[in-house]
């Protein structure tokens, strides 16, 4: 929905629910507080959770199991919020799947077949073809025109790119033109639309004339969800690589 991933989740044996793929969250999950008042979940405790500009103390509770086709996990804390009330009627959802869910295996989301897989026994190496070696999760080189810079790469964003005002003005881009609030998960910041002529590339993807949003408070390109809608993505969090394949 909306560049969004959703599947279908059972939560402490009950559901399904749907939940989110979001490689932008970090932890194994999130809860949205209409799960966890239907669960009757206890909080647990306090945690910070950071949207990249600011940090707020949230609630956390802990799920019993959360099983994903033949995934199972036990013992999860999650971060709960109201997260409904954030979004549009078709894009609710009751919580998220978060990078570390899939931290143990490859993680491969085929974007046109709306397919996703999880191996433990498949793997990306270093010789891979499309294979990008990344440090901290999940940031991986990004081309735009001659400038080499560094993105962050998030399921959960539904656009296509965030960029920082500082790398705006690098760029041989469009003209700002203003698009209001920008909605983050702890506050807003203004925001402002670009097309950015490119060419940008990530891996073997290569785009044009791209519309993007400019933050000045935003301190890092992101990647978000609707550059990956023709291709397969590929996360193997145990060799700190991932490949983003265009679909042919």
């Amino acid at each position: 929905v909306d560049g969004r991933i959703y599947v279908e989740v059972r939560a402490n044996g009950q559901g399904p629910f749907r939940f989110a793929v979001d490689t932008g969250a970090s932890g194994l999950a999130r809860a949205d507080a209409k799960l966890v008042s239907l669960l009757g979940l206890p909080v647990r405790g306090k945690a910070a959770n950071s949207d990249g500009v600011k940090v707020a103390d949230v609630d956390t509770v802990r799920f019993d199991t959360l099983q994903l086709g033949g995934l199972d996990r036990n013992d999860i804390e999650a971060i709960a919020r109201d997260y409904r009330s954030r979004s549009t009627p078709e894009g609710a959802f009751d919580g998220i799947l978060s990078r570390e869910f899939f931290a143990d295996g490859l993680l491969v989301i085929d974007y046109p077949a709306r397919r996703l897989t999880f191996s433990r026994t498949k793997s990306l190496a270093s010789g891979d073809r499309n294979a990008l070696a990344y440090q901290r999760a999940f940031r991986i080189p990004v081309s735009i025109g001659a400038l080499q810079v560094e993105g962050n790469l998030d399921t959960g964003a539904n656009v296509a790119f965030v960029l920082p005002k500082a790398l705006y003005d690098r760029l041989d881009a469009g003209p700002l033109r203003a698009a209001g609030q920008g909605q983050l998960a702890n506050g807003t910041v203004d925001t402002w639309r670009a097309t950015v002529q490119g060419p940008i590339r990530i891996g073997d993807v290569a785009l044009s004339n791209v519309e993007a949003r400019v933050s000045e408070r935003y301190p890092e390109l992101l990647v978000g969800a609707h550059v990956l809608q023709q291709s397969v993505l590929m996360i193997d969090q145990r060799s700190r690589r991932l490949a983003l394949c265009p679909q042919h």
